[in-house]
């Protein structure tokens, strides 16, 4: 089975639920994309890859079937065809992403938190290493001078590296908003041709 029929396959099983029609003009449309890609050059694989998880991609079609039903009839059986698709897409998001968010964004506070005191203590401590020795410090002023700067570098890099882990992540999450941003701008395009 070469990735093309692997990836219509998926997405097919993941659109279980939708009437028959809709889901042979969604498989129609996703042949067309990997016909158009094998008449540009490029391979099934490359096609796929380009698409995204069909699994996915059927939870984000499902729901914004739901939608256009919603919008198209306001009863009972279209809210909760709403309702189950937009849980469908937000069970990742909450189950799974949203715990390790929490804890990365934690532990990375926790990080700068040390970085800024280490960064503060080193230069506090700097001025005082200069002029006179520290009360217990067995070294001479140079020594507590490197000492005091060495904790000073130590947690102006550590602050450094929790901004650009945090300029990461933040940029991760703009990715990641965009993805789920495709659903809301396809259910408007879709009112905007009909």
């Amino acid at each position: 089975m070469n990735e093309r029929d692997s990836f219509l396959r998926r997405l097919r099983s993941g659109l279980w639920g939708l009437p028959r029609p809709a889901i042979d003009d969604i498989i129609a449309d996703y042949e067309g994309h990997f016909d158009a890609g094998r008449a540009a050059g490029r391979s099934d694989a490359d096609v796929a890859t380009a698409l995204g998880d069909p699994s996915r991609l059927a939870r984000e079609l499902r729901a914004e079937a739901g939608l256009r039903r919603w919008e198209d009839e306001r009863s009972l059986a279209s809210a909760l065809g709403v309702i189950v698709g937009v849980i469908g897409l937000a069970a990742l998001d909450l189950f799974v992403i949203m715990p390790v968010l929490i804890g990365i964004v934690t532990t990375l506070f926790a990080f700068l938190l040390v970085g800024l005191v280490a960064c503060l203590g080193g230069g506090f401590a700097l001025p005082f290493a200069l002029v006179t020795n520290f009360p217990g410090f067995m070294g001479d002023r140079l020594q507590a001078a490197l000492l005091s700067l060495g904790v000073l570098g130590g947690g102006a890099s550590l602050t450094a590296f929790c901004v650009l882990f945090t300029i990461g992540l933040v940029n991760l999450l703009v990715r990641y908003g965009r993805a789920h941003y495709r659903l809301i701008t396809a259910g408007s395009n879709s009112r905007l041709r009909d």
